[in-house]
C-alpha cells in the first residue's frame, strides 16, 4: 500500500511536470491525493491514468498545419 502513494516531489519528476502544476491538478481534482500530516501524496495509479489521457489527447490533436501559403 505505501507504494500506491508518493510524493509531490516523486510524481514532478515521474509525470515531468513541475511540482506547483502537480499541486494545480490535486486541486483541479485531475489526480487523486490526500495530506498525512503535512505532507502531499499523490495517488500513483491516478497520476498514470492522467498522463494516458494526456498522451492520447496529444496524438489526437496531431501535427499543426503550416501556416505558410504557398
Amino acid at each position: 500500500m505505501a507504494d500506491e502513494w508518493i510524493t509531490i516531489q516523486e510524481a514532478s519528476q515521474q509525470s515531468g511536470y513541475h511540482s506547483e502544476h502537480v499541486r494545480r491538478l490535486i486541486r483541479a481534482g485531475e489526480l487523486k491525493a490526500r495530506k498525512v500530516v503535512i505532507v502531499w501524496l499523490v495517488n500513483r495509479t491516478s497520476l498514470q491514468a492522467y498522463l494516458k489521457r494526456q498522451q492520447r489527447q496529444g496524438e489526437k490533436r496531431g501535427r499543426k498545419p503550416s501556416s505558410q501559403t504557398p
